[in-house]
């Protein structure tokens, strides 16, 4: 606390305890009055100056809005104040029973209703906002329409200072038992200092409700007057003002910081509902009681019908933005509905490739025995006199039976995948030597393979041998797929953005229509799915006016670039050699 800040709050309880001893010791006279009106406008005009730089000028959004209002109702507290101090001290005067400046004193508390409304110890979007401000108007509007039926008839319409004076007490009492039980319920959900606040206001209204009470009882009784000890409440709560402006501290809170009920912003808009549908029992009552004058009755009818055209009014204006509100919230639920089914099918095929893991892991394992037998009856018939015709067969199949035993390791390793040691992995030179690892293949089938390899192309970050087992798979599937009429490959690599591409081409005479999808796992090449998921990459097959294509994306790492070779060009494009 600051040394300012001391020296204000002490000048202020100097003012408390210069106003209680004047309550106790001084009779009633004009210094008593004048003392008492002085020292209640000060300790006003310190609660709003504590409030005024403290909190609305620092603050922003709903906490400057906040503060506004409230710093509105103690500024019409301070003006009705002010209007007695003008009356009793400069024209030394008594206040008028029949009082304009009544209507200021009931309208005070109304911003600070609305304060409350705002909620900003809430997350923003707990409750539509405009709905809720404007259910909240609708109520404000019903308050002042209450003032105008009850009240204002005996003041203007036809004098009656016991009507007057009852009529006000007893609307004035409900407005501040709603302010009070609005205080309770903020109180109550809020936390932090949030819940500090409230706990102030709420005990500086109750002493303010208690004071006004006490002085209503001494008034009838002929036993009150400015400065009597009953005002002591009310100075009370005055002072009360400067500390929470002073020593207050509150922030927006964070979403779902708090937990407070969300049924707040539904039972606002069946209030402003019950103060609308209330208005015609109003309009029955203006023209039902016999008891009032005419005069009074007829004012009673009109200000009905006026508030009820004003209401109506905002009341469509409610539905319009309600309307707007469902139609957003319908929007909202048909994304969240696609979402889910997105997520589903997301589910549904992790499933399969679990399954499918299951069923590869246990036919590779059943698989590696045969092989094995293979592997080494084919390195005895290796080893055995062959012929010059016999012995490239005899290396074809071992070399088949070697490339069949490592794609078993890898569906292994893709039912049952480990953690692998990534390095930096420079993709062209894969791609050159699974090339020349299936050259007899394509070589056999007559086909002709044509690379275009971008040789300033980044590496990669991965497992070398898991990366040549993928472009070994593509290959082969390649060579399959060609057995059906074309006869031309084209393996190309280059980058595009952060991903390094291999791209297989061929002609596809059956392709008609242009498509673009993920692999299925159920269609094949699922061990090279899953090492590529592994690496961050994915496989695409895409149709196009007669081509197939098979393209692999990998990311790049960052700040890896190539080298080419002396005397290469920035890409190359030949026939493989």
């Amino acid at each position: 606390m600051s040394k300012g800040v001391k020296i204000w709050l002490a000048l202020v309880l100097a003012g408390l305890v210069l106003f209680i001893l004047a309550a106790l010791v001084l009779r009633n006279s004009f210094l008593l009055t004048a003392l008492t009106d002085i020292i209640e406008g000060l300790l006003l005009a310190s609660g709003v100056a504590a409030l005024v730089p403290a909190r609305a000028l620092n603050s922003k959004g709903r906490i400057r809005l906040f503060w506004s209002l409230m710093i509105l109702g103690v500024f019409l507290w301070f003006s009705y104040q002010m209007l007695w101090i003008w009356y009793e001290v400069f024209l030394h005067k008594d206040v008028p029973d029949l009082f304009v400046g009544d209507v200021i004193l009931f309208l005070n508390i109304v911003p600070m209703m609305a304060a409350l409304a705002l909620r900003p110890h809430r997350p923003r979007n707990e409750y539509a906002g405009r709905l809720g401000s404007l259910d909240f108007a609708l109520l404000l509007v019903w308050w002042f329409f209450l003032y105008v039926f009850t009240v204002i008839p005996w003041q203007y319409v036809e004098s009656d200072l016991e009507s007057y004076n009852r009529n006000l007490n007893a609307v004035y009492l409900v407005e501040k038992i709603a302010f009070l039980a609005g205080l309770a319920i903020c109180w109550m959900e809020s936390q932090g200092a949030w819940k500090r606040l409230y706990v102030s206001l709420f005990g500086m209204s109750l002493s303010y409700s208690a004071s006004s009470a006490l002085a209503n009882w001494a008034i009838a009784r002929n036993m009150y007057y400015s400065g009597s000890f009953y005002d002591i409440p009310m100075v009370c709560a005055m002072a009360w003002l400067t500390w929470i402006g002073l020593r207050t501290r509150v922030e927006e809170p964070e979403p779902r910081a708090t937990h407070g009920s969300p049924l707040f912003g539904v039972w606002v808009a069946r209030f402003s509902m019950i103060a609308v549908f209330s208005l015609p029992l109003f309009a029955i009552w203006a023209m039902a009681d016999d008891s009032v004058p005419e005069r009074v009755g007829t004012f009673r009818l009109i200000g009905t019908l006026l508030a009820a055209l004003v209401l109506g009014v905002m009341v469509f204006v409610r539905q319009y933005l309600l309307d707007r509100e469902l139609v957003h919230l319908l929007g909202y639920s048909r994304n969240s509905f696609d979402n889910l089914k997105r997520l589903q099918a997301q589910i549904l095929q992790s499933e399969k490739m679990a399954s499918l893991g299951q069923l590869v892991g246990g036919a590779a394992h059943e698989l590696n025995n045969p092989i094995t037998a293979m592997l080494g009856y084919s390195d005895l018939l290796s080893g055995t006199e062959l012929t010059a015709v016999q012995k490239p067969f005899a290396a074809k199949i071992g070399q088949d039976v070697r490339r069949t035993k490592s794609l078993v390791a890898s569906l292994i390793s893709f039912a049952r995948p480990g953690p692998s040691a990534k390095a930096p992995v420079d993709l062209n030179t894969l791609v050159r030597t699974a090339v020349k690892l299936v050259r007899p293949q394509w070589e056999s089938r007559d086909i002709a393979v044509q690379t275009d390899i971008d040789a300033e192309l980044p590496k990669v970050q991965g497992d070398s041998n898991q990366l040549l087992q993928v472009c070994l798979q593509l290959l082969g599937d390649c060579f399959h797929e060609m057995e059906k009429g074309s006869k031309q490959l084209t393996v190309r690599t280059l980058r595009e953005g952060a991903m390094a591409v291999l791209e297989l081409s061929m002609l596809a005479p059956a392709m008609e229509t242009a498509e673009e999808s993920l692999i299925d796992p159920v269609r094949g090449l699922s061990a090279c799915q899953g090492i590529l998921q592994e690496h961050g990459g994915q496989i695409l097959r895409k149709t196009d006016t007669g081509a197939l294509f098979l393209r692999v994306e990998l990311p790049v790492m960052e700040g890896s670039q190539s080298r080419p070779a002396m005397g290469a060009v920035l890409r190359q494009s030949q026939p493989f050699a």
